[in-house]
């Protein structure tokens, strides 16, 4: 697989609590040069990052992140909010206690609510998926699938564990057609980044993978 194919995959991420503007700029940059997807920044630089790339390159942000409990009016406002600021995708974190409690309609309800509140843009649906069991996964795909969002994505990478292989399989055996598959979280170079999307991701959410090819270049 060409390493341009593998980088326009790559939403270059960088949501460490302690990111700053400058080196919110220095991957703005390198997604621009690599030709990334997007980048994936926190949400109080979606305004100024969006003014910075200029229609050059997609900004994505995270809402409920990282543990996803907070309320639907929230999390609904924090999607509206980024979009208004010069969101052009969106990745929320769903509230896990109510998978544990099977609150199955109240999931959905709350993923179609900020599916509305994104205003057209792309949706993609943390799961979690080091805190599911193999059933809370495969129910998880059949509602993000009714919910009309775009993408189902493994995991946050701050909850104790990052995308694997064997949940990316388990996805692409129960979503529906309408659904893409975004993995995250521990891929760490670029065998790992093939192999994801061999399995059927079509977005890779990673800090590496661009330090990967800057690394080949020497």
């Amino acid at each position: 697989m060409e390493l341009k194919e593998i980088l326009g995959k790559c939403d270059h991420t960088l949501l460490a609590q302690g990111a700053t503007w400058k080196e919110i700029q220095a991957i703005c940059d390198d997604g621009i040069r690599y030709e990334c997807a997007s980048v994936c920044i926190p949400a109080s630089y979606v305004k100024p990052a969006a003014a910075y790339v200029e229609g050059k390159l997609a900004i994505c942000t995270v809402i409920g992140f990282p543990n996803g409990y907070d309320t639907t009016a929230a999390k609904c406002f924090m999607a509206s909010d980024a979009v208004d600021n010069g969101a052009e995708e969106v990745d929320m974190v769903i509230n896990i206690g109510w998978v544990k409690d099977r609150k199955w309609d109240e999931l959905l309800a709350e993923i179609k609510a900020v599916k509305d509140a994104c205003k057209g843009r792309l949706l993609k649906v943390i799961i979690e998926c080091c805190l599911l069991t193999d059933e809370e996964k495969v129910k998880m795909c059949e509602i993000v699938t009714a919910s009309g969002a775009d993408y189902i994505k493994t995991s946050t990478g701050f909850g104790g564990g990052g995308a694997t292989r064997e949940d990316v399989a388990l996805f692409a055996k129960h979503i529906g057609p309408n659904v893409k598959i975004k993995a995250a979280g521990g891929i760490a170079d670029l065998k790992d980044a093939e192999d994801f999307i061999n399995l059927g991701a079509s977005r890779l959410g990673t800090s590496r993978i661009v330090k990967a090819v800057k690394a080949l270049e020497g």
